[in-house]
């Protein structure tokens, strides 16, 4: 096996460095770095020794919003450079043109087991175009050291929280923790904010969830706004500036180093703070994402990748059996145990040996299988318009630049514009 780096520059050296590459039978795109890079190559490694076949590992951009773009260059040009595609929940209905259809490659029965819901997903104009690999939802985490030191509960409501951030924050500062911050999230403009703010709007009653199933704009509302303003009174308040700027990992690596009491991030962080390196082992835990307001209810954001075979593969059987191999009950439970990405299989859940080392797969089962879903089937090849325009918004709003009412109202025009292409 080997391991090649894509970054998202010119997509003419990307394909000219990997076609130089290009001893391996197959080339799979998995993850950007760290951890969810290594499980892929594990996993790769696997195939391999079973198959007697080579695989090229392609690491990509942590962005979703530029892994996207960089593999619409690709398939736009009818590449085949790359066989294997880790594509987002959200994009199977975009890319699909540039897909095979897995069921004429995998034996009858392939997808039994697999949350039907993530199948349905994966499935375009009756093709399966892609094998679900890991699911996610939104989740908190937080100090439980710190909450029981403070005497505090873990916040059920957004307004539970900031006050909780506020008392803790204020009282490590108090003991010379200048750093510390009370909460941290994923607040650069791309897909990842659009993932927050639909968690905070979603949490509230009839906040909406930007466009609803059957095309109508809701984002555009009271609860919306208050929402939003919420959240961008959080930014040097009991979030840093610089949140504005985090992604996942950024995030990840305030909250593990001890400079924070809450974190906004998916299941994946959990296997990482607890590791022997963490400065925070054994003191988190992990909650639903609080409600908005009383009436409110927690609204974590469905997330999850899937694999799927691209068009112009050369060896599309190949490709497809590894897909199935990775996808398959023993390899999800391995990634589930070794790096806690939740598993596709609901009989997983259930698992002795995975909950023990992911006991929250079993308490918050229940998030899990009811995550709010993002516009992307009823907006289809307009969804990464509508995202764009989304999380620009939200990251004026939290960077002051506009009140959340005025954004919002600018945005529907902005969303109605793109509705006129018929979405």
């Amino acid at each position: 096996m080997k391991s090649g780096l894509i970054c998202a520059g010119s997509v003419l050296m990307v394909l000219g460095g990997i076609s130089q590459a290009q001893a391996a039978d197959l080339t799979i795109s998995c993850g950007a770095v760290g951890a969810e890079l290594q499980l892929c190559q594990a996993g790769v490694e696997r195939w391999e020794a079973k198959s007697g076949h080579s695989v090229e590992v392609v690491s990509t951009p942590n962005s979703a919003t530029e892994r996207l773009s960089l593999y619409q260059q690709i398939l736009g040009s009818h590449s085949g450079d790359i066989d294997v595609f880790q594509i987002d929940v959200v994009w199977p209905g975009m890319l699909a043109p540039h897909l095979i259809d897995l069921n004429k490659h995998l034996p009858k029965g392939a997808t039994d087991g697999f949350f039907e819901a993530i199948v349905d997903n994966n499935t375009v104009d009756g093709q399966l175009v892609a094998m679900p690999w890991f699911t996610d939802a939104g989740v908190l985490y937080y100090r439980k050291d710190l909450l029981e030191k403070y005497d505090l509960e873990v916040p059920a409501t957004w307004e539970a929280l900031t006050e909780a951030a506020h008392t803790v924050q204020a009282g490590e500062r108090k003991a010379g923790h200048k750093d510390f911050w009370g909460y941290v999230f994923q607040g650069r403009a791309y897909e990842g904010l659009t993932v927050n703010a639909l968690e905070w709007i979603a949490s509230y009653p009839d906040g909406g969830t930007i466009v609803d199933d059957d095309g109508t704009i809701t984002v555009n509302n009271p609860q919306a706004v208050r929402a939003l303003s919420q959240a961008a009174g959080w930014i040097d308040d009991i979030s840093p500036h610089g949140v504005l700027n985090y992604t996942e990992e950024e995030a990840r690596g305030v909250f593990q180093s001890g400079n924070a009491l809450f974190m906004r991030n998916w299941p994946y962080a959990w296997d990482l703070v607890q590791s022997e390196q963490s400065s925070i082992r054994d003191k988190v835990e992990v909650a639903p994402l609080p409600a908005g307001g009383p009436d409110g209810e927690s609204a974590g954001v469905l997330g999850g990748w899937n694999l799927a075979v691209s068009r112009y593969s050369d060896n599309p059987d190949m490709a497809a059996d590894l897909v199935a191999f990775l996808t398959s009950f023993d390899e999800q439970k391995r990634r589930a145990i070794d790096g806690a990405y939740n598993p596709t299989l609901p009989a997983l859940y259930q698992d002795d040996e995975v909950l023990a080392a992911v006991p929250f797969f079993g308490t918050l089962y229940d998030t899990f299988t009811s995550a709010v879903p993002r516009p992307a089937a009823v907006t289809g090849d307009n969804y990464p318009r509508v995202s764009n325009a989304f999380f620009n918004t939200v990251h004026e709003v939290l960077s002051g630049n506009v009140a959340a009412d005025q954004g919002l109202e600018r945005l529907q025009g902005e969303l109605e514009r793109i509705k006129r292409r018929r979405w």
